[in-house]
């Protein structure tokens, strides 16, 4: 690999790495949360997830759990967006803008795999990404559960599990979600 890949791949890592300091806006903003999960801990949790659920189903883990890497990659340059900060085409913009600029520190190729791939997922074009929509909500509902017994009012975290709750259609994470819903 010569020293000028090496160097863009770095600089790959880097920007991702950035996920680990990003918090989750939407608690911060509707939670007032002053520690909340970072997106990078919220992707950890997505693709446990996804990969349970997609070895069960007998899917394309592979796929699943790049595309849930992905998902969020370009909050490493945008922040994490919530809905109704920016109209959702602007939004959208900005967030192509941002992955073509991260998978543009990797070689040709595998950044239009990746591109490709993330593209799949926003479109929901397909079974995978369909599965990785409601995985990443699924999480959501996860942690709002975690913060409901650190003490969060359930006032607080009923848009985000409304928001879960409209998310998943497949039976057995709907499933998941009403057991969720019931843990203390």
């Amino acid at each position: 690999m010569p020293g000028i890949f090496r160097a863009l791949i770095l600089d790959f890592f880097k920007i991702s790495a950035k996920l680990k300091d990003t918090p989750r806006q939407g608690w911060v903003d509707k939670l007032n949360h002053k520690d909340p999960e970072t997106v990078a801990e919220h992707v950890y949790m997505a693709a446990v997830m996804g990969m349970v659920l997609s070895d069960l189903k007998g899917g394309n883990t592979e796929k699943i759990l790049k595309m849930i890497l992905l998902h969020d990659l370009a909050e490493s340059v945008t922040g994490d967006i919530t809905p109704g900060q920016l109209p959702k085409e602007s939004k959208a913009e900005l967030e192509n803008d941002a992955m073509k600029k991260i998978l543009g520190c990797l070689p040709e190729g595998l950044s239009e795999r990746y591109l490709q791939v993330w593209d799949e997922f926003r479109q929901g074009s397909s079974e995978e990404s369909r599965l990785v929509h409601q995985v990443d909500k699924l999480e959501m509902a996860l942690q709002a559960k975690a913060y409901s017994r650190d003490g969060f009012a359930p006032e607080q975290l009923a848009p985000f599990l409304d928001s879960a709750r409209n998310g998943i259609s497949e039976k057995n994470i709907k499933e998941i979600f009403a057991k969720i819903l019931e843990d203390k």
